[in-house]
């Protein structure tokens, strides 16, 4: 089943202005991405922004793009209305690459896209990986997920779930660790994105600040598992993209 890449690309970061323009190497961010999702098996790759400078960079590297509102107050409001410019079909799948993400691995997008295909129950996909540090499952800004057997969400958290009552030390080594961090990649069908934006946030979404939360808390379910390749981080503050930028030098 064919599926469709959207990356969602703003340029007002409030840590790193214009940051999908920011260069790595010769190309703006936002062409490492597009390059990289164009790898994969989808059938199409679009950048979503509301900036004519995005817009003006996609078109310079022959890429395609979307102009939407300014005024999306989530990634997935974004994707919603480039499903409805594109007429996408109630039951096609989306996949939203973040648009920081210029090292990701394309086997990855494909990963999460037929997760979602080969489980009907599912509404939503994304990945983890094994949590193995203590500093990272301290970390508000690395969100934990658990599962039931199924492989679908049971929550997500920025504190750390499941809670060890008799300690940390065994649990947090090794592949198998049942703390899993969350990877930002989802896939969608679209007529969940068109559920999505017609829910009020939910109250844990608002105190956790996880969109994710909204999906659960209207009774729906997200296929999880792990990321078949290794996903590095994504690029948030100009310390990350010096980083990135002296990989790629």
């Amino acid at each position: 089943m064919p599926f469709t890449v959207i990356i969602p690309a703003r340029f007002a970061s409030t840590r790193l202005p214009g940051k999908p323009l920011q260069l790595i190497g010769d190309k703006p961010m936002v062409q490492h991405v597009y390059e990289r999702a164009c790898q994969s098996q989808a059938q199409q790759v679009i950048v979503a922004t509301d900036d004519q400078r995005i817009v003006d960079a996609v078109n310079h590297f022959g890429g395609k793009v979307c102009m939407t509102q300014a005024t999306h107050e989530s990634g997935t409001d974004r994707l919603q209305e480039v499903a409805v410019t594109l007429d996408l079909s109630p039951d096609d799948i989306v996949v939203n690459v973040q648009g920081d993400e210029p090292l990701i691995p394309p086997s990855v997008i494909n990963q999460v896209a037929d997760n979602l295909i080969n489980n009907s129950s599912a509404s939503v996909a994304t990945l983890t990986e094994p949590v193995n540090a203590l500093e990272d499952l301290q970390n508000p800004n690395v969100v934990k997920a658990v599962k039931n057997h199924h492989n679908m969400a049971l929550y997500f958290s920025r504190a750390p779930i499941p809670y060890a009552r008799e300690g940390w030390a065994e649990i947090i080594n090794g592949s198998d660790s049942p703390i899993k961090r969350h990877i930002g990649i989802y896939a969608y069908r679209v007529n969940l994105l068109h559920e999505f934006v017609q829910w009020p946030q939910a109250m844990l979404e608002k105190i956790e600040c996880l969109e994710q939360l909204r999906i659960l808390a209207n009774g729906y379910n997200i296929h999880i598992e792990d990321a078949v390749d290794l996903v590095p981080g994504g690029i948030d503050t100009p310390e990350d993209l010096k980083k990135v930028q002296q990989r790629f030098a």
